[in-house]
């Protein structure tokens, strides 16, 4: 490849994945993504010689939550921090994190995040260096009070910013015009 760093041109929102075995786990993933409405599906990719990836494997169910910009400092402890090494659920709760049970998975769901989707596991897919675990939303917790989403680009974090407009009703018009000219 010409460019290794093609990457950093990626855009994503943090997902913060919880699971249970023998104790609480946590960990940030940058590949969250929601990819269907009915049936709510999220799917996230992580690294298979990791701790959650196993346990998700192993119980069949897990916590999706999508961190707010004013979490990037758990998001950095989640992310930065193997849950085998350290038990990132007591770091985060000793720095003022609040958890809840799950209502229908076992695991735990964070307060303060954009949002919390508990998931039952649909789907594995290996896909190169990572598996993507797709989930079925069977709860959704809308504890965050209006929270925007925490950005993530090139290992950095940011807001969302400026909403930027669509185009005006002329431009759309003319878009329309001309793509009905190419009809097939």
């Amino acid at each position: 490849m010409n460019n290794d760093n093609y990457w950093e041109q990626f855009v994503s929102n943090v997902g913060l994945i919880t699971t249970r075995d023998a104790g609480d786990n946590i960990m940030a993933a940058a590949w969250t993504y929601q990819i269907s409405y009915e049936p709510g599906l999220i799917a996230v990719c992580i690294n298979p010689n990791g701790k959650t990836g196993k346990i998700i494997e192993k119980k069949g169910e897990f916590v999706v939550h999508i961190a707010s910009k004013e979490q990037n400092s758990i998001a950095s402890i989640a992310g930065g921090h193997s849950g085998g090494e350290i038990d990132k659920i007591s770091v985060l709760k000793e720095l003022g994190c609040e958890f809840i049970e799950g209502k229908q998975v076992r695991a735990l769901v964070m307060n303060d995040t954009a949002v919390a989707l508990e998931c039952k596991l649909k789907q594995v897919i290996p896909l190169g260096d990572h598996v993507m675990y797709v989930g079925e939303v069977v709860y959704v917790h809308d504890i965050g009070d209006n929270e925007e989403p925490l950005v993530y680009k090139g290992g950095k974090y940011f807001s969302l910013g400026n909403k930027v407009e669509k185009p005006e009703k002329k431009i759309l018009d003319v878009i329309d015009k001309i793509v009905k000219k190419h009809k097939k």
